[in-house]
């Protein structure tokens, strides 16, 4: 029946096109999907955690790094999230954690450095120490790349108001729409502090509230906070504690009132399946995440889960394994054009050093 479904879709999706103004390029095809969801119910969009830099096992690219960025690109993704920080003389960086030791051949707090010290730190895949040709990018090149191809979810690793800031630079290079900014959500004072810093930021900008079910199981609540922000999509946790078992309904924020809220707001409703450090499997999806999916091998008790309880974006460590079975499952209608696949940077030249660290 889904495969029937796909055809019909694809007419309405050029129809879609010629009126949303998001005629063209690749990325505006993604928003034509990202900002009308009661029309694509029927797909699940693929948001690559760090930019898919820690699929196959850390193995195959550096965490943030923009050779992940092309791969996510090349895969079909409909976004990437990556993590900002700034150097120390005020540039925003793609940097996950507040050190250098993890991800680069450098040691140090990144706070520390200023861009062209950042410019000698070169990306290391943490899977097998390989340290690549790639040093620590930009939001400005990350985004030059990701131009008319890919969205873009920003996790801000600064303060709220530094928000101002990224979507300033997003657009400058004519980017505001591909760009997806967030923060948590927990309260009604909360919706007001942030509402306030978003004002300040202006208008045209894509911006998404997160929810987490240990603070948030009313749906009066999640709708409220949805249309608070005209959002397109909110990002929905389902915590799992470490002796709790496996979730077999989704928890308060996949249930059905949520669900006909989300389809009241025409908003997407989105889970994280990623890999939590030190935490048990799923620990972001009650125990149904990408260790589950993939490392054990049941991929329809995450993917098909989530998507069957509504769930219509996914953000995932294993954005190749997720698009794989979404679509051989029926759960994506396929886009006009793909692009060719790339290669990772781990083996170019300058790679051939273990990291100092």
């Amino acid at each position: 029946m889904r495969t029937v479904l796909a055809g019909a879709v694809s007419v309405l999706l050029t129809l879609a096109l010629a009126t949303s103004g998001h005629a063209g390029s690749r990325s505006e095809e993604i928003l034509a999907r990202f900002e009308n969801a009661n029309q694509w119910r029927d797909h699940v969009m693929v948001v690559a955690h760090r930019a898919g830099g820690l699929q196959d096992g850390k193995r195959r690219f550096a965490e943030n790094s923009i050779a992940a960025l092309r791969d996510a690109i090349s895969l079909g993704a409909e976004m990437v999230e990556i993590d900002i920080r700034r150097s120390a003389d005020g540039e925003l960086i793609v940097m996950h954690d507040s050190w250098l030791d993890r991800t680069t051949d450098c040691t140090g707090e990144v706070v520390t450095r200023a861009m062209d010290e950042l410019r000698t730190c070169r990306l290391v895949v943490e899977g097998t120490g390989t340290v690549t040709a790639e040093t620590v990018p930009t939001l400005r090149e990350y985004l030059s790349v990701a131009k008319g191809r890919i969205l873009v979810n920003l996790d801000n690793k600064l303060d709220t108001a530094d928000l101002i800031d990224m979507v300033a630079l997003a657009r400058a290079m004519e980017m505001e729409e591909q760009v997806v900014v967030k923060a948590n959500l927990w309260n009604a004072e909360r919706v007001a502090t942030v509402k306030a810093v978003m004002a300040r930021v202006g208008q045209g900008f894509q911006f998404m509230p997160i929810m987490a079910d240990d603070a948030v199981r009313d749906p009066a609540f999640v709708e409220a906070s949805g249309k608070a922000f005209a959002a397109n999509a909110v990002e929905m946790i389902a915590w799992r504690g470490d002796t709790e078992t496996m979730t077999v309904s989704g928890g308060p924020l996949f249930s059905a009132r949520v669900k006909a809220a989300a389809i009241r707001g025409n908003w997407h409703i989105w889970v994280d399946t990623h890999a939590i450090v030190n935490k048990p499997g799923g620990y972001l999806a009650g125990g149904r995440g990408d260790e589950l999916a993939v490392a054990a091998g049941f991929p329809n008790e995450v993917f098909g889960f989530w998507a069957e309880r509504g769930a219509t974006m996914i953000q995932t460590d294993e954005p190749r394994a997720a698009i794989n079975w979404l679509a051989a499952n029926g759960y994506r209608v396929p886009y006009a054009e793909l692009e060719k696949p790339v290669a990772s940077v781990a083996g170019q030249a300058g790679a051939s050093q273990p990291p100092t660290n």
